[in-house]
């Protein structure tokens, strides 16, 4: 739900109910619907008795419309907030575009749970969530810890290792790890509470699915529906930095660039300002993703990879600037 707040006119620009719907491509009288039973927006309205809805309302709105136009029910989604929300579209992204494999999906009525936590074994056994899963859920524990159950599953391990900790701390995914090394490629999911956000990026880069609480049955239910398919996450390819291809060298700065954007040109679109736009924005993603690779050490493949994918993008833009040039008689400094 979001905060209430009252309406004033020097508050961020706001829009009525006809302008969402529009922008959200969903007929107007469902967004009226909506509102009325869910609440979706600021209750304050307009001296003119109009339902004021700000920029965060129709992104909200938006992602709430995506996800009931691809199964989604708005009843289970209404009570999520943005974060919540965001979490179910990406796991629906996942399981779309073949990272939950279909050929890893366990047989109906074969999926096996390993739970660390009794009152989230307790949650599982209820109807809201129950209702979601395609196939039966067999629970195995609950256990007390991590080492319990790969104790208890050491002759046959689960399809998913599902662990309640309120609190997700730097260490915890590598102590984790170490008290039961022998469930590493177990698909694994954590119910939590609190965390910061460095802690959410490390353990989602490592391929932890991260479920916040609070979390209604039925999203619960969602969430492990789609998390029934999950394989492990692939490893990148290991690389050193003296494997990694050199990048090719910049031809032109960003004052020769910030000339040839100035250029005039016959062309209607402006290509050669729009070109050199382009260079300069990706040169400066190159250089973020080179600076982010010295900060984040856990992440310096994927890092090392976006540097080498813009300045692959870099090299063939500036090959089209010079083609652009030549077209149009342009005098290019020389690169």
């Amino acid at each position: 739900m979001l905060h209430s707040e009252p309406f004033s006119l020097a508050d961020e620009p706001r829009h009525r109910s006809g302008a969402v719907a529009r922008m959200v491509r969903m007929p107007v009288a469902t967004l009226r619907v909506w509102e009325r039973r869910y609440h979706l927006s600021s209750p304050a309205l307009t001296p003119s008795g109009q339902r004021p809805y700000s920029a965060a309302d129709v992104r909200r709105i938006a992602l709430l419309k995506q996800l009931t136009d691809l199964g989604h029910a708005i009843g289970s989604l209404a009570g999520l907030d943005m974060a919540q929300l965001q979490e179910v579209a990406a796991t629906h992204a996942h399981a779309v575009t073949g990272s939950l494999s279909p050929r890893a999906r366990p047989a109906a009525g074969s999926w096996r749970v390993a739970v660390v936590g009794e009152a989230l074994a307790n949650r599982l056994a209820r109807p809201g969530v129950r209702r979601r899963l395609a196939g039966a859920l067999r629970v195995l524990g609950p256990f007390a810890t991590v080492r319990d159950a790969e104790q208890a599953c050491a002759d046959d391990p689960p399809q998913l290792l599902l662990v309640h900790e309120p609190n997700l701390h730097p260490a915890w995914l590598d102590n984790m790890r170490a008290a039961a090394p022998r469930l590493r490629t177990v698909p694994t999911a954590a119910v939590y509470r609190f965390a910061s956000e460095a802690v959410c990026e490390r353990l989602a880069a490592a391929g932890v699915a991260l479920l916040r609480e609070p979390l209604a049955d039925a999203a619960l239910g969602q969430r492990l529906e789609a998390l029934s398919g999950a394989a492990p996450r692939p490893a990148w390819p290991s690389e050193t930095a003296a494997d990694a291809p050199a990048a090719p060298a910049r031809r032109w700065d960003d004052a020769v660039l910030a000339d040839i954007a100035g250029l005039s040109s016959t062309i209607a679109c402006e290509c050669p300002r729009h070109l050199a736009e382009l260079l300069m924005q990706l040169t400066h993603f190159e250089r973020y993703s080179a600076e982010c690779r010295s900060r984040s050490p856990a992440d310096a493949q994927l890092h090392a990879y976006l540097g080498r994918v813009a300045a692959g993008a870099r090299a063939q833009f500036e090959e089209a600037l010079e083609r652009v040039a030549v077209h149009e008689g342009l005098l290019l400094p020389p690169g």
